[in-house]
């Protein structure tokens, strides 16, 4: 567990990393042309949060400071659910949108394909098990909820939207609820399929 959370720690980082560069070193599309602006909207990407709570949670269980509360067991089912939405989500909805090459397209392939099916593996054949219930489930949403409220507030300030489904000026607040609202379903879904999954797992005994 520890070397492949370790793995899955490293290519968070340099997956985040070379995202930074790229776009620090851009001209601008997508983002503001000016930096810090353009780099600091690297961080409103729901891909990039995700990935830096997968790769957070995986860092400490690489380091072997694994925590029983209920602030690291939720963090550890966020990470690894929003990975999860993220690839999914991606692949589906977004992969056609994007045409890109060179280090661009190996950041992109990283956060997007990379650590989700690292992230997704390491905890169905590792774990940690036994640390999924109806409770930790319920505070997994709080960040999902928040990060919808802040992209939202922060969009209608500065007319920056992350993603073309969550784009108010593209859609309208209507489309863009309704939007979410599957997305939200696609991670409930995640959510009951992993404490189903952990509490049948944790029957097993899973070598450490």
């Amino acid at each position: 567990m520890r070397i492949w959370s370790g793995v899955t720690a490293l290519a968070v980082f340099f997956g985040v990393l070379i995202q930074l560069l790229v776009t620090g070193t851009s001209n601008g599309d997508g983002f503001y042309k000016e930096n810090p602006e353009r780099v600091l909207n690297v961080f409103a990407y729901f891909t990039i949060q995700s990935n830096l709570l997968l790769g957070g949670t995986c860092l400490l269980l690489a380091l072997g400071l694994r925590r029983e509360g209920t602030l690291f067991k939720t963090v550890r089912l966020n990470g690894v659910l929003c990975i999860a939405v993220t690839g999914i989500v991606y692949h589906l909805v977004l992969a056609g949108s994007d045409s890109l090459s060179g280090w661009a397209w190996v950041a992109n392939f990283i956060i997007h394909t990379v650590t989700p099916v690292l992230g997704v593996l390491g905890w169905l054949l590792a774990g940690p098990r036994g640390q999924t219930d109806g409770r930790i489930v319920a505070w997994s949403i709080v960040y999902p909820l928040l990060w919808v409220a802040f992209t939202l507030i922060r969009g209608e300030g500065t007319g920056f939207y992350p993603y073309p489904f969550i784009d108010v000026d593209l859609h309208g607040y209507g489309r863009v609820l309704v939007n979410c609202l599957f997305v939200a379903l696609l991670f409930l879904a995640l959510a009951a399929g992993a404490t189903f999954l952990d509490r049948r797992l944790s029957r097993r005994p899973v070598e450490r």
